[in-house]
């Protein structure tokens, strides 16, 4: 028998809570019923703590339901203050169209959009426009502040003495507003955000009660952390970005290679579209064979983010990476080059690449015997040859897993 969206959703682990299961469970049993989620479009690319919710629409449509991606040029403005303790800096009408356009790249290999499939709205289109006498009388009746200030994303932000602008208060009720403009204008029952989001989405599913006299759904995903409870996303270098404008399909593989053995699993269920009855066999796996599993998720992962073609070429580098002669290293064309002169210092070097913190962390890892040059640990005072040439490539590595390639330019 074939599994519903929802028991689905629920054994990959994508539900958090929600307001009414069964009642979602039973309408969901209709075709072609509508869903979304929203993205404040504060950067040029999404990240891998988006990926669960990406990836929860991309089952929803799996299960031949219509998801409809909301991005927030309006919201964007205001500035969610869920779980924050500083407020979002204010972007321009020109960021946020610039933002616009890279987030939708980084969706487009998980959906497919058009008319009759998943759609994307701005909720600019309805909140630049809104007169603000109107919007009190009809929409801010139905807010009860007391209610408001329980929430967790608010009730946690009072209790550590930050400052709540006026601003930020009313983020809820315009995304509360925003699930009411779908619900009346989309047939928009069901609204999905992190579990983070659960006071604002509540807010939308009591306004339409409220408004419409109409029953409307929130459900929420856990959001995305380690086996230990730690959040995920973040490497040494910033955040794991979706775009290859901001981070390389070869990097992207190796954060998913190289995840915690206890995570590895839990991850399949999440970001693969491998059968759940698979995952569930590699439950029992243990000792070396994790690293193979490991290898499969970052294959999976990576291919439906950035596409098959794709680990061919990064595999290509790995085997050369990890091939112990070095002879060529031009078939290493997924790894980033970095442009150097034979006058350079190591410790800037490393320091520039990103493979060491600081100029005091480069030292210490040259001392403690983990930088490589071609395989071969180096000194602190390690100069380049005099006979390198313009173009010659080098392979630098800090630790095992850590390696960028330099091109001689002078």
């Amino acid at each position: 028998m074939k599994s519903s969206f929802l028991q689905e959703a629920v054994a990959r682990g994508f539900v958090y809570q929600s307001t009414n299961l069964e009642a979602i469970d039973e309408y969901l049993s209709t075709k072609g019923r509508r869903a979304y989620v929203g993205f404040d479009i504060t950067a040029r690319s999404l990240h891998v703590g988006h990926l669960i919710p990406i990836f929860t629409m991309r089952l929803f449509q799996k299960h031949g339901h219509k998801p409809i991606i909301l991005v927030g040029g309006g919201t964007t403005k205001i500035g969610d203050p869920s779980f924050r303790n500083t407020t979002r800096p204010m972007l321009s009408d020109e960021q946020i169209a610039e933002n616009l356009k890279g987030i939708k790249s980084c969706l487009e290999p998980f959906l497919k959009f058009g008319d009759n499939d998943a759609v994307m709205v701005n909720n600019a289109s309805w909140l630049d426009n809104i007169n603000y006498l109107e919007f009190l009388r009809d929409i801010g009746k139905y807010f009860s502040i007391n209610r408001m200030i329980g929430f967790d994303s608010v009730k946690t932000k009072l209790s550590e003495n930050n400052s709540l602008s006026f601003l930020e208060f009313n983020y809820m009720i315009l995304q509360a507003y925003d699930f009411y403009k779908l619900f009346t204008e989309k047939d928009c029952k069901i609204q999905l955000g992190g579990q983070d989001q659960w006071g604002n989405i509540v807010c939308g599913v009591e306004l339409i009660r409220k408004k419409c006299e109409g029953e409307a759904f929130g459900l929420t995903n856990p959001l995305l952390t380690t086996s230990d409870g730690k959040k995920m996303g973040k490497t040494a270098n910033g955040a794991v970005w979706l775009s290859s404008d901001f981070l390389s399909a070869y990097d992207f593989w190796q954060y998913w290679r190289n995840v915690n053995d206890d995570d590895v699993v839990r991850l399949m269920y999440l970001f693969t579209d491998l059968p759940v009855n698979e995952i569930k066999k590699m439950e029992s796996v243990k000792g070396g064979e994790i690293n193979e599993l490991k290898v499969i998720l970052a294959d999976e992962i990576t291919s439906i983010v950035h596409g098959k073609d794709s680990l061919e070429s990064i595999h290509r580098s790995v085997n050369g990476i990890f091939n112990q002669s070095c002879e060529d290293l031009t078939k290493i064309d997924s790894v980033q080059k970095y442009q150097v002169k034979k006058t350079s210092s190591i410790i800037d070097i490393l320091v520039e690449t990103k493979l060491c913190s600081s100029r005091g962390d480069a030292k210490r890892m040259i001392r403690g015997k983990g930088v490589y040059i071609n395989n071969q640990s180096i000194e602190e005072n390690y100069k380049f040859s005099d006979n390198l040439s313009k173009g010659d490539l080098l392979k630098l590595s800090c630790g095992k897993k850590n390696t960028v390639i330099l091109e001689v330019n002078e």
